[in-house]
C-alpha cells in the first residue's frame, strides 16, 4: 500500500481536523509531526506532538473499495449482534480492522492494526477511499505526549483471492503480535442461572461435581467458575479479599472444588470499589466508586487482589467490566467520543489504549500459571495478555432469543481470531427451565465441536438422563479440543447468524429457529 494521500491532526477532542504537509515519509503541522516506517511486513505510523494536546490523527489514502463489495469490521470490546458483512456505508465505524469481499471476482481486501497498539483504531472506507482514525485522548481529555514519540499503529494490508472466512483468518494472523498457547478451555460457570443471588459455597461444589462428572475420566479436567456474587449483596465491587458468608474462606472454597475433580475458577470486577478510596474517581458507578487504573494504587492492588485468587488455590481469574469502568458505557454507546465518563485520569501523558494495556499486563503478570480470561475486555489491546476472551456479550438463562442474538452471531464473526489473538469464548450455554433445551443443545453443539471455550450454566433441576447425557457428549469434545478442522460458517456473507456450517470435513445446518409450536417470536432486550 503506498503512503497515505493526507493526514489530518485534531488537538482538541471537538475542534477541526487540520492539514498537515508532507515532506517525505512525514507530515507536520500544528506542533504535530507524523511519520510512517516500514520495518518489515507492516508500516509502522509514529507521532509527536512537541508538547501539544493531541486528540486525533486521521490517515486518508485515496483509493477506495470496489462498488458492491461486501464489508466487514470487528468489534470494540465484545461484539453485541451487530457484525456483518453489509454493502458500502461510507459512515460505518470499522473497529481494529476491515475487508471488502467482492463476489464477482473472490477478491478480498483488507487492512488492520496490529494487535497492541498505542491508539484507538478504526477505520472507514467508501468507493472512494480508505480512512484510519487513531483515537489518542486520555479517557475524554487529549492526550499530552510531552517529547514523547509514540507508534500509534503497526498497519498490515490484504489482498488475496479467497473467500470471505479465508481472507478473514489471513488477515488476522497477520495482525497477531504473539500469541498465549493454552489447552482446551472447557468447564461450568453458575451465572446464567443463578444470576449472583441465592447461591453459597455448597451450591458451587456442587456445580464442580456436575461438571467433573459430565467431564468422566478425561484427562483434561474441567474449570468451575464462581461468578458474581461471592463477594458481597448488591455491589458487585472490592474489596476482594473475603467473600460473603460461607465464601469467607475462599482457600477452603477452592480445595473443595478440586477435590470433585474440576479445577476452581473466580470472577471479579477489578475497576469498582464498595468504598470510596483515595484512587478511585469522584464519581459513583453502579453503586460504588470506579478505580483510575493511571493511579500506582490502583495497578498495586489489582495486583495484590489476582495475587490472593492464585494462592487460595484457583487456577482460572475471569475479570470483567474494566472497558466500561474506564470509558462509563458498553461499546453500543461509544459513538465517536468512546463512552461518556464524567471523570479525568490523573495522568494524562498516556492513550486510553496504553492506559488499559498496563492494566492487563499486571493481571496477566499477578497471575502467572492461572488462565486469564477477559470479559468486557479490548481483545485487540489484551490480545497475547489474556489466554481467553468472551467475543460476544451475554447469552441467557432467561430468552433463548438473546443466545441466538449475542452468541451465535460473535461465534461466527470473531471465529478466525480463536487460536491466533487468543482462546475465542462465546460465552455460556444455559441449561435452564426458561429457555428452550432443543435450541440451546444446537449451540452447545457448534460450539464444542468449534475447538472454541466451552462453558455450561446448569441448573441443577433441569438434568434429565437425557440432558445429561448430550452435556457429556459435547464436553467430552470439547475437551478433546473439538472437531479436527474446527469449524466455519459457511453462509455468513449474507446473514447475521449463520445457518450452515462446515465442521471437519462434514456441512451441517442448524435451525436457530424452529420450536415444536412453530417459530418463536422475537423479543429484542439489551
Amino acid at each position: 500500500m503506498s503512503a497515505p494521500d493526507a493526514v489530518f491532526v485534531q488537538s482538541l477532542p471537538t475542534g477541526a481536523f487540520e492539514p498537515t504537509v508532507r515532506v517525505g515519509a512525514t507530515w507536520t503541522g500544528h506542533g504535530v509531526r507524523v511519520s510512517l516506517e516500514e520495518p518489515s511486513h507492516w508500516t509502522s505510523v509514529r507521532v509527536a506532538a512537541d508538547g501539544q494536546p493531541l486528540s486525533r490523527v486521521a490517515l486518508r489514502w485515496h483509493t477506495g473499495i470496489p462498488d458492491r463489495s461486501r464489508v466487514l469490521g470487528d468489534a470494540w470490546e465484545r461484539s453485541y449482534g451487530d457484525l456483518a458483512w453489509q454493502g458500502i456505508v461510507p459512515h460505518r465505524v470499522l473497529p481494529w480492522y476491515w475487508l471488502a469481499h467482492d463476489d464477482r471476482t473472490n477478491r478480498t481486501i483488507g487492512a488492520g492494526v496490529r494487535t497492541r497498539p498505542a491508539a484507538w483504531c478504526s477505520w472507514t472506507v467508501d468507493t472512494d477511499g480508505v480512512t484510519l482514525w487513531a483515537d489518542v485522548r486520555s479517557g475524554q481529555q487529549p492526550v499530552r505526549l510531552g517529547d514523547r514519540e509514540l507508534e500509534l499503529a503497526q498497519l498490515v494490508w490484504l489482498d488475496c483471492q479467497a473467500g470471505p472466512y479465508g481472507a478473514h483468518r489471513e488477515l488476522v494472523v497477520g495482525l497477531a503480535t504473539d500469541r498465549v498457547p493454552t489447552g482446551p478451555i472447557v468447564g461450568a460457570n453458575n451465572w446464567y442461572y443463578a444470576y449472583g443471588h441465592g447461591f453459597d459455597a455448597d451450591a458451587v461444589v456442587q456445580d464442580a461435581h456436575i461438571v467433573s462428572r459430565l467431564a468422566g475420566d478425561h484427562p483434561v479436567r474441567p474449570f468451575s467458575v464462581i461468578d458474581a456474587g461471592w463477594v458481597a449483596d448488591g455491589v458487585d465491587g472490592g474489596p476482594w479479599d473475603r467473600g460473603k458468608g460461607s465464601f469467607e474462606d475462599m482457600a477452603q472454597v477452592a480445595s473443595r472444588i478440586r477435590a470433585e475433580g474440576a479445577r476452581p475458577g473466580l470472577w471479579f470486577r477489578p475497576l469498582l470499589s464498595r468504598e470510596r478510596v483515595s484512587h478511585a474517581h469522584p464519581h459513583e458507578l453502579d453503586g460504588g466508586w470506579p478505580l483510575d487504573p493511571t493511579r500506582p494504587e490502583t495497578l498495586a492492588g489489582v495486583a495484590e487482589d489476582v495475587t490472593r485468587f492464585r494462592e487460595w488455590g484457583f487456577e482460572l481469574v475471569k475479570h470483567d467490566f474494566s472497558t466500561y469502568d474506564v470509558l462509563g458505557d458498553f461499546a453500543p454507546q461509544f459513538g465517536p467520543s468512546l463512552g461518556r465518563a464524567p471523570w479525568r485520569f490523573s495522568d494524562e501523558s498516556r492513550t486510553t489504549a496504553e492506559v488499559l494495556q498496563e492494566l492487563y499486563e499486571v493481571i496477566a503478570a499477578a497471575a502467572g500459571d492461572m488462565v486469564v480470561l477477559g470479559c468486557n475486555t479490548v481483545g485487540h489491546l489484551a490480545a497475547g495478555l489474556e489466554a481467553v476472551h468472551r467475543i460476544g456479550d451475554d447469552t441467557s438463562g432467561r430468552q433463548w432469543e438473546r443466545t441466538r442474538r449475542m452468541g451465535i452471531n460473535a461465534l461466527a464473526f470473531r471465529l478466525p481470531q480463536h487460536g491466533a489473538f487468543f482462546v475465542a469464548d462465546a460465552d455460556c450455554i444455559p441449561v435452564t427451565a426458561e429457555t428452550p433445551w432443543h435450541l440451546n443443545r444446537r449451540f452447545l453443539d457448534l460450539v464444542a465441536r468449534s475447538g472454541t471455550a466451552l462453558f455450561v450454566s446448569v441448573d441443577p433441576s433441569e438434568l434429565t438422563p437425557h440432558v445429561e447425557a448430550t452435556l457429556s457428549a459435547a464436553l467430552r469434545l470439547a475437551l478433546d479440543g473439538g472437531v479436527p478442522g474446527g469449524a466455519e460458517p459457511l453462509d455468513g456473507l449474507h446473514t447475521t447468524t449463520p445457518r450452515l456450517w462446515r465442521i471437519g470435513e462434514e456441512t451441517v445446518k442448524y435451525d436457530w429457529s424452529s420450536s415444536p409450536l412453530g417459530a418463536e417470536p422475537f423479543i429484542h432486550d439489551v
